[in-house]
């Protein structure tokens, strides 16, 4: 089973380097390796789902934690059905909703937009607080001697361990040994984007999204 004791053990022997300057360094290899990962995969591993609440006289939501992506928002109307709420921008929430403090018990939350990194808005303003959900990329908890594995370790180890090899190339200065393991990480990336991809649809269904996103075209469809 891999896990970062190992990790750290095939890096030391692929570079024939047991240095104690080399191996003080792994640590910083290992989080730029997951910083990179977390970057260019989109995979539903990276998904990670926060209960959250929506409170009453507020048009403001701080979102969970290490949130990269959104990838949506919902909120639990009066009979505990999910309803997501639509992405706009920042714009189109003050245009619609332009008294932050105004509250109407008719109008529920509808849309959200990003105010920055930690938070983001809701209009119109909640005159009740909701029970909501945040789903999100986040990344998976840094790997080190004492938190062993992670997504990364348990799902995608050959693209870790490369990426790895690159920042570890790089420490040394060997940058033609960079340069092959760049080139065998963008192989192993295209793998694994693909075996993303596999994971949107079921054998029933045809991959008509060619960004690799979420499919919203029925097949057969006029």
């Amino acid at each position: 089973m891999a896990n970062y004791t190992s990790l750290v053990s095939e890096l030391i022997a692929t570079t024939e380097n047991d240095g104690d300057e080399f191996v003080n360094f792994i640590p910083n290899i290992v989080n730029r390796a997951e910083e990179r990962l977390t970057k260019d995969l989109d995979d539903y591993g990276l998904v990670t789902y926060t209960s959250v609440a929506v409170s009453s006289g507020t048009n403001l939501l701080t979102l969970p934690t290490g949130t990269r992506i959104v990838k949506n928002i919902n909120i639990k109307n009066s009979n505990s059905s999910k309803i997501n709420l639509l992405l706009r921008t920042d714009e189109f929430i003050n245009d619609y909703w332009p008294v932050s403090a105004s509250t109407n018990s008719s109008y529920p939350p509808k849309y959200y937009a990003r105010r920055n990194n930690t938070t983001v808005l809701i209009a119109p303003t909640p005159a009740s607080t909701f029970d909501g959900e945040v789903v999100h990329v986040s990344r998976p908890t840094t790997l080190t001697s004492v938190t062993q594995t992670n997504y990364f370790t348990d799902f995608c180890y050959d693209l870790l361990y490369t990426a790895c090899m690159i920042e570890s190339a790089v420490f040394q200065k060997d940058y033609n040994a960079a340069t092959f393991y760049e080139q065998k990480y963008a192989g192993i990336l295209n793998l694994q984007r693909n075996q993303a991809r596999r994971t949107r649809r079921d054998d029933m269904q045809t991959p008509a999204n060619p960004t690799g996103g979420d499919n919203p075209v029925i097949p057969n469809s006029p």
